[in-house]
This record gives C-alpha cells, structure tokens and sequence, in this order.
C-alpha cells in the first residue's frame, strides 16, 4: 500500500529545497549587478581575512645620528671620533650626521688626523692629516694647532701609527689641551680624542680613548679601531 503521507512530506521538502536555492541564485545575481565590481571583491576578501592570525611587525630600527652609539636630544648634536683600524680601515670623524674626515670624504691617512670645528657654528673650518711614520711632520702639526683660533672644537684620531716620529713638542701641545694618553703612545697605537680650545667640554663627555698594538689584536700586531662619541649643548 503506498503512504500517501510519507511521499507528500518528501514532496514538500524537495518543493522547499528548490525553492530555497533558486532565491539564493538570485539574491547572488542580484547583489552582482546591484554592487560595483570592486566593492564585492573587497568584501571577499575581508571575509576571506576573517580568522587569519594578524601579523605583528616590528617597528624599523631607528638610524643613529653618526652611527653613534647614543642618541642626542634636540638641544644637542652627537659627535663620533673612529680611529683607523689595521691597515686599511681608515679613521672617521664625524659631527651632527656630517662626515668632516674619513674614507667617506677622501681626507684622512696615516698618522694624526685632526679636524677643526667652529663651536659656534658647529661647522669644520680645517683639517689636516701629519703623518709619524715617514717625513717629519711632528713640527708643522705643533705648529697648525697653536694656530687654531679660540672657540674651537678639536677632534682627533690616529690612523696606523700616530707615535713613531712625535717629538716632545708634539706630545706637550697636546697634553696642555688636556690629553691624559699622549705620553703612553707606542708603536702603532691608535688613538682618539676631543678638546676644546677657548672651549669647555662637559665633565661627562667621553673625550679620549687608546689601544695599543700586541699580538693579540684583531689585525696581528696591528691594533683595531676605537671610537668615542656623545652629545654637546648647540
């Protein structure tokens, strides 16, 4: 006996499933031509984004003013002194962001390079490189500092040998300009320092730093590059 019941409950659902997905067919259709082309693909995609792990990123590093290794606040600039290193790492003085000596500007090499700043202006007035190794050079350097007029920043480092031919002249203009390390240069030793002339340097300003050559050194026999840095009041 065939249930009459039974094929009209299955005859509703069939009806009702044919009925339901011809009204999603054509709400689908209807958004299409209703929505703009790119309005719908980013709705896509933002569905396809749900449940994705959000991505972290770690903010970029922040570039140091000379590569320093401190940061300045606005009130000041940073100053960075590298002597050479080995025998082909040259020295870098380098002042606000601005190269005054180095390999970037073509203007050091060996022996004691010195660079002259305006402390008013903060801008390089000279610089001059006098070797220790070959000639003597020792005389004209006394001679170039005694001249740096009153008001000046004097930023210096060695580059290979800074002690070889430096007379007592030498080593005495720079210890009047407060320099503790000059008379415990040898051989090869590489050597950086800040002074001022007519200028006060802040008590907490890293001003002067020394190696000397060994066997143990990066470089055999040749000392590695040293550095200070810091911040001065504009």
């Amino acid at each position: 006996m065939v249930n009459y019941r039974y094929l009209s409950t299955n005859t509703v659902k069939v009806v009702g499933l044919i009925c339901a997905s011809l009204c999603a067919w054509y709400m689908g259709y209807l958004f299409a031509e209703i929505l703009p082309e790119d309005s719908l693909q980013t709705a896509i995609g933002s569905m396809q984004k749900i449940g994705m792990k959000p991505v972290i990123k770690a903010p970029p590093p922040v570039r140091q003013k000379c590569a320093a290794w401190r940061t300045c606040s606005p009130s000041e600039v940073v100053y960075k002194i590298r002597s050479g290193g080995g025998k082909s790492i040259q020295p870098d003085i380098c002042l606000d962001d601005e190269i005054l000596l180095g390999a970037g500007k073509r203007n050091g090499d060996r022996g004691i390079n010195i660079a002259v700043v305006n402390r008013e202006t903060m801008k390089l007035t000279d610089s001059k490189t006098f070797d220790m190794y070959d000639g003597d050079f020792s005389g004209p350097m006394v001679e170039f500092i005694n001249k740096i007029p009153s008001g000046s920043l004097i930023l210096v480092a060695s580059f290979d040998d800074a002690a070889y031919k430096l007379t007592e002249p030498g080593k005495k203009v720079f210890e009047d300009l407060g320099s503790k390390e000059i008379r415990n240069l040898k051989f090869r030793s590489q050597w950086v320092f800040l002074a001022g002339k007519g200028v006060t340097i802040p008590d907490n300003a890293e001003r002067e730093k020394a190696i000397h050559a060994d066997g143990n050194n990066r470089y055999r026999g040749w000392p590695a590059e040293i550095q200070i840095d810091g911040c001065l009041l504009k």
